[in-house]
C-alpha cells in the first residue's frame, strides 16, 4: 500500500513577517522626526499648541484646514511657518470679492512668436503650490470659492478644457475672519465639507503672550528652520494608512457620527436641534485624523481618546443646527458634547 503524500504546508513569507516590524520602526522614526518639527514651529509661533497640533494633523492626514478667528493671531504666520519647516513650496492668496477664478487657478495668454505665429500658453496661478493659503475665503466670491474647493477636491484645475494636476503634496488653508461680516460670503455647507478640519484659533494664555512679547519685539527675531521635506510627508501620508485601528474605534466613530444625524441618532438632543448631520466624509476624516494623532503622539495605534479629542474640529463646520435650537442659544459644540458623552 502506497503512504499517503505529505500535505502540503506552505511557508511563512518572511517579508509578511517583518512588515509589522518595519511599520513600527517607520512609525518610531517618523515620531522622532514630527517631534522635531513640533519643536521648531514652537520656537515662533505661542500658545498655540492645540493649533498647531491640529494643523499638523491635517497635513498628515492629506487634508484641507479652514482656520477661524480674530485678526492678529499668528494665522498667517503658522501657515508660513508650516511651509518652511515642513520644506513645501507655499503661496498666499488674498481673498478679495473682485478676486476672480483666473486669479487663482491660472490663464491661457495670446502669445504671438517672432514669425507672427500666434499661439496660447498657460500660466500657472498660485494654487500650484504645495501648500496654498487662502486668506479671508469668505470674502471671496461664491465664484471664485467654488473654483477653488474643486481643485482642493479633484487635486487638478481646468482651463479652457484641458486638466492641469496640482502639484503633490497639496494642502489648503483657508482662513476666515468671524468679525466683520458684511462684505463676505459664507461657505456653503457642501464646500466646508471638503476640509477635514475647522480649527478654531483662540487667544493665547498670560504666560505665552509673555513669551511671544518677550522674543517678537527684541533685536533678532527666531526664524522657522527645515526639519522635514515634502517627498517625506507624502511618505508620512502613506504610513498614516497603514497604521492599525482597532474594532473598538471603528465603532466609536461610527456611533458618533451616525449620533449626529437626525435619521439615526438615539440621542434627543441631536434629534431636537439639529436640521442635518455629517456624512460619510466625516467618517473618513475622522478615521485619517485619529491615525495621525496617534502618530504625532509617539503611539503606534489610535484610542477612543483621540475619537473624542478630535469630534469638534471634525464634526463642527459638518453639522447644522435648527431654527428652534438658534433661537434658544444652542451650540453646534454643545450638541457635539452630548454625542460624545456615551463614548467618554
Amino acid at each position: 500500500m502506497n503512504a499517503p503524500e505529505p500535505k502540503f504546508v506552505p511557508r511563512p513569507d518572511p517579508r509578511t513577517e517583518a512588515e509589522p516590524a518595519a511599520v513600527v520602526a517607520e512609525i518610531e522614526a517618523l515620531g522622532d522626526r514630527l517631534r522635531q518639527v513640533r519643536e521648531r514651529i514652537g520656537r515662533v509661533i505661542f500658545g498655540q499648541i492645540q493649533v498647531i497640533d491640529h494643523s499638523l494633523i491635517t497635513l498628515l492626514g492629506g487634508g484641507h484646514a479652514l482656520l477661524i478667528g480674530v485678526p492678529g493671531l499668528a494665522k498667517t504666520r503658522l501657515v508660513d511657518t508650516l511651509g518652511t519647516v515642513l520644506g513645501l513650496e507655499a503661496k498666499r492668496v488674498q481673498c478679495t470679492p473682485d478676486l476672480m477664478p483666473a486669479d487663482i487657478l491660472g490663464a491661457e495668454v495670446l502669445e504671438e512668436s517672432e514669425t507672427g505665429r500666434r499661439s496660447f500658453r498657460f500660466i500657472a496661478g498660485p494654487v500650484f503650490s504645495q501648500l496654498l493659503m487662502a486668506d479671508e475665503i469668505n470674502r471671496a466670491s461664491p465664484r471664485t470659492q467654488s473654483a477653488l474647493l474643486q481643485a482642493m477636491q479633484e487635486r487638478r484645475v481646468s482651463v479652457a478644457g484641458v486638466y492641469h494636476a496640482l502639484p503633490q503634496p497639496f494642502h489648503v488653508l483657508a482662513t476666515q475672519n468671524p468679525l466683520e461680516q458684511e462684505g463676505t460670503y459664507p461657505l456653503p455647507e457642501a464646500q466646508l465639507d471638503r476640509f477635514l478640519m475647522q480649527i478654531d484659533v483662540t487667544y493665547p494664555d498670560a504666560d505665552a503672550e509673555r513669551q511671544m512679547l518677550l522674543a517678537t519685539t527684541g533685536i533678532a527675531d527666531e526664524k522657522p528652520t527645515q526639519a522635514m521635506s515634502a517627498d517625506q510627508l507624502v511618505a508620512a501620508q502613506a504610513l498614516i494608512r497603514r497604521i492599525p485601528v482597532g474594532d473598538s474605534v471603528v465603532e466609536a466613530i461610527l456611533r458618533l457620527v451616525r449620533a449626529g444625524r437626525p435619521e439615526t441618532t438615539d440621542i434627543p438632543e441631536a434629534r431636537k436641534h439639529v436640521a442635518w448631520g455629517p456624512g460619510p466624509r466625516a467618517s473618513q476624516a475622522l478615521m485619517l485624523a485619529t491615525r495621525a494623532r496617534a502618530l504625532l503622539d509617539g503611539r503606534l495605534a489610535p484610542s477612543i481618546d483621540d475619537v473624542l479629542a478630535l469630534a469638534h474640529p471634525v464634526l463642527r463646520h459638518r453639522m447644522a443646527l435648527n431654527f428652534a435650537a438658534r433661537a434658544d442659544g444652542v451650540t453646534v459644540d454643545e450638541v457635539i458634547d452630548r454625542l460624545c458623552a456615551p463614548l467618554a
